[in-house]
């Protein structure tokens, strides 16, 4: 079999100065450990199913707290698409918890690992139509810097890869649990906009 290997968002060394292109690349690396946790199996599968429930539980917490309000008060119809995008991110969660108290090698659970990509992916299509078309439209090069760098900020919290010395995603896991990891995640984006 040979190595797997799902790129951490910022390999390529991009400056990240525009929200949109950095959220657009966060759902491809989501996509990537979606096909990195369906094709390995054992102790692979369990590192790679570790490092998708940080990067989904940081990436939906950025959004929460940077995207959703930007959509809230300057889309029309904002309030609606918001409230759709929260109730579809309250239910992936909640499946992502389900799969989270299982053994990644239970017979159940590549199916609903399956049904969680496709409502993220449906969750990431609707958010790319109605919240980032709309960002990139109404919001200048300042704005849109202002909010990679909470992004940004967010990110470095979940790398999609264990920290060096951490020999496994299980470990890596254990810096902090995915509800610690949200509410940090939280503090550090209103702080990176200057809300704290």
């Amino acid at each position: 079999m040979s190595e797997l290997h799902t790129p951490q968002a910022g390999d390529d060394h991009a400056e990240d100065a525009d929200v949109v292109a950095l959220l657009m690349r966060q759902h491809g690396d989501i996509r990537n450990l979606f096909d990195e946790v369906e094709q390995s199996a054992g102790e692979r599968r369990r590192d790679a199913f570790r490092r998708l429930v940080r990067l989904l539980a940081v990436h939906e917490t950025a959004e929460e707290e940077v995207v959703h309000p930007f959509a809230r008060r300057s889309l029309a119809g904002g309030e609606q698409v918001v409230e759709d995008r929260l109730a579809e991110e309250r239910a992936a969660k909640e499946t992502l918890a389900a799969l989270d108290d299982m053994d990644t090698d239970d017979p159940e659970f590549m199916p609903r690992l399956r049904a969680l990509r496709k409502d993220v992916q449906e969750h990431a299509r609707a958010e790319e139509r109605y919240e980032f078309t709309h960002i990139r439209r109404s919001t200048d090069v300042s704005g849109l810097a202002t909010m990679a760098k909470a992004v940004k900020a967010a990110e470095a919290m979940a790398p999609t890869r264990p920290h060096p010395g951490v020999e496994s995603g299980a470990a890596n896991m254990a810096l902090g649990p995915v509800a610690a990891l949200m509410d940090r995640t939280k503090d550090t984006v209103r702080k990176a906009m200057g809300k704290d």
